[in-house]
């Protein structure tokens, strides 16, 4: 009985093995259960509630984000970085389209000169969520970065939204870099931002055609999947310009300095400091991707905290001097700086790839081609999806969009650190797993309520005196109250619950200075979401955990059949 088990095992190894990497059957975009033919999916929608309720409930284990998912992928992804790699990629990640481009925009619109202090701001708030990633990066190294750890500790269906937004975030930010490559061409040429753009009677924010954006992202997505190794290299290369370019701004801004660019220091106050720095955050937002290079990195609990942190302090310097450096000096070197080239969205198709590990899209995505060592078929679906938006969306409808987003997945970060830390499945009382539910329940909900009052009222400051004592209740009944149920084993956030919990704090405030079209085009966006969650990938994900149960049952009986027929051949001999 067990050899038979473990030879039809065996055999569909094989034959997978044996499989031509580029396919396209139905099997290979829809092998679930589910979606058999039609009947099985009218009965799949019939069993949406139940089916719900199940993915809600759900969580995975860092186990089978280590192993049974990467199954998926057929072929490993090629381990040829180190922490040198990845603190350049973070780097080369942070450093492009918004210290470029979004400078000009928010200083314009809100900020004025004090936009050195929107960086400032939006620098610590991504500082905490670094802290947050490392800690998980370095226990749970595999290329779903944020997914894969929010499936461990927040389970199925939390997973889903913030791999929706991870997604959006993926195709929103390519196509925001892509789109500013043309306004670095148009400069460089020393005519307007738009000139090199078709210009057509769509509605504004949309009217702007761009298919030089479109030729940056095939450039980009070429290069991404011929070697990641090749990509560094490349990388290298275009950070250290974009350093010499900084340096540049800096020194330059200083020598033609005019104190008059500096009055007034804050045009529309405290206000338009944090509006611009909501939006700046996505000059920040890169450093995230050093976490989906874990699989291709040869020391993963050392090289990623390295990277992580050394990244985020290289991109705080020259960040907040480059302002500093562009404000007194006016015009002149803010213009002068706009030729710097970004770099394509490496780290953005490992997510990809590890949320089709889990089908809560197409497990095609997940592939990784046998010679090249890279998510072939994840980074064209990428290219292709943030091609078509680069070529009509603006830079301003995209950079909103992105900052909620990302500030969203950041405080879901926070928030399952926390999760992590004080619970442990069968382990945590219930009656403790109760009180961090309503404790996490008012640190969100007053930090909500902080950012809201800020939004209404500038200038008040009663509603603080009820949203900011209800946070340090939140805070210290988990401090106080819950004991820690879990020790990081190499790496853990210091001054826990503390940190996380002003991270949650700072991204809801953060994500609250944007204004409500960001927040209505995030709404369309998550409609969007669910729809296709109840309609696919629901019933994709339920298929896919109960045939991982069913595998690991039928592991269980090979492993006691042949235990039975070894302990008999000893007792009968040979």
């Amino acid at each position: 009985m067990g050899s038979e088990v473990g030879g039809d095992i065996g055999d569909e190894m094989q034959r997978q093995a044996r499989r031509s990497y580029w396919r396209w059957s139905k099997q290979d975009f829809f092998p679930e259960e589910s979606f058999k033919n039609w009947a099985t999916y009218r009965y799949a929608l019939s069993q949406t509630p139940f089916r719900f309720k199940d993915r809600l409930l759900a969580r995975s284990d860092d186990a089978s984000e280590l192993g049974e998912l990467r199954k998926q992928s057929e072929n490993d992804m090629k381990r040829c970085l180190n922490w040198w790699d990845l603190t350049w990629f973070g780097f080369g990640s942070v450093i492009g389209a918004g210290i470029f481009v979004l400078t000009g925009q928010e200083a314009h619109n809100h900020a004025g000169p004090a936009i050195v202090l929107s960086y400032v701001a939006s620098g610590l708030s991504a500082m905490l969520s670094v802290f947050c990633y490392t800690e998980f990066a370095v226990e749970i190294p595999v290329a779903g970065g944020s997914f894969a750890y929010l499936r461990v500790e927040l389970g199925d269906f939390m997973a889903f939204i913030t791999a929706a937004n991870i997604l959006l975030e993926s195709i929103v930010g390519s196509a925001a870099v892509a789109r500013s490559w043309t306004s670095y061409f148009a400069t460089l040429l020393n005519r307007p931002s738009n000139s090199l753009r078709i210009h057509t009677n769509l509605r504004k924010g949309y009217n702007l055609l761009d298919p030089i954006a479109v030729v940056v992202l095939a450039i980009a997505a070429i290069i991404a999947m011929i070697s990641t190794r090749k990509t560094s290299y490349l990388n290298w290369i275009a950070s250290a310009v974009n350093t010499l370019v900084i340096f540049f701004v800096i020194v330059a801004g200083f020598l033609h300095a005019n104190t008059s660019n500096l009055s007034p220091f804050l045009p529309h106050g405290a206000k338009g400091i944090f509006q611009a720095a909501a939006v700046v955050y996505f000059a920040y937002g890169g450093f995230d991707n050093i976490a989906t290079m874990a699989e291709e990195t040869r020391n993963p609990s050392r090289d990623i905290p390295l990277g992580l942190l050394g990244s985020i302090l290289l991109c705080c310097v020259p960040e907040c001097g480059d302002e500093v450096g562009k404000v007194p000096g006016g015009t002149w070197s803010s213009q002068r700086d706009d030729h710097c080239s970004s770099r394509g969205a490496l780290g953005q198709a490992r997510y990809t790839t590890h949320i089709a590990r889990a089908h809560m899209i197409p497990p095609w995505f997940s592939l990784v081609h046998p010679k090249t060592g890279t998510p072939v078929n994840a980074t064209l679906l990428i290219a292709l999806c943030s091609a078509c938006i680069a070529f009509f969306s603006s830079l301003d409808v995209l950079a909103t969009l992105l900052s909620v987003s990302t500030l969203f997945i950041f405080m879901m970060m926070s928030v399952a650190l926390l999760v992590r830390r004080y619970y442990v499945k069968g382990v945590t009382p219930q009656s403790n797993l109760l009180k961090l539910v309503i404790l996490l329940l008012i640190i969100i909900s007053s930090s909500m309520g902080t950012s809201a009052y800020w939004g209404l009222s500038p200038n008040g400051w009663v509603g603080y005196t009820i949203t900011i004592p209800m946070w340090l209740i939140g805070t210290s009944g988990i401090a106080f109250l819950l004991p820690q149920q879990r020790t990081p084993k190499v790496w853990g956030v210091p001054l826990v619950p503390w940190l996380p919990s002003l991270s949650i704090a700072t991204n809801l405030f953060l994500m609250g200075s944007l204004g409500y079209e960001a927040f209505v085009r995030f709404g369309i966006c998550t409609l969007v979401m669910m729809l296709y969650y109840l309609l696919f990938g629901l019933h994709a994900t339920f298929d896919m955990a109960h045939q991982q149960s069913k595998l690991r049952s039928m592991e269980t009986m090979v492993t006691n059949a042949s235990t039975t027929e070894a302990d008999t051949m000893e007792k009968t001999g040979p």
